[in-house]
């Protein structure tokens, strides 16, 4: 049975069979939930704190 993974950017939880897979470099593997996570982590380089629109990691440091 799959298990269900974390978005690396938003913290949403995954549904297996959907979502993206990203493998870095240096081998690190990131989840993301949408194309929306992956386009702001990856291509834009933006981190989930500085961003407006919530996020479960920003609303930790709140």
């Amino acid at each position: 049975m799959p298990k269900e993974m974390i978005c690396s950017f938003c913290g949403k939880s995954i549904e297996p069979g959907t979502g993206r897979m990203y493998i870095g470099l240096r081998g690190e593997i990131l989840w993301f939930c949408s194309s929306k996570c992956y386009k702001n982590s990856i291509k834009l380089s933006r981190k989930p704190r500085e961003l407006k629109w919530v996020t479960k990691l920003s609303r930790k440091t709140i």
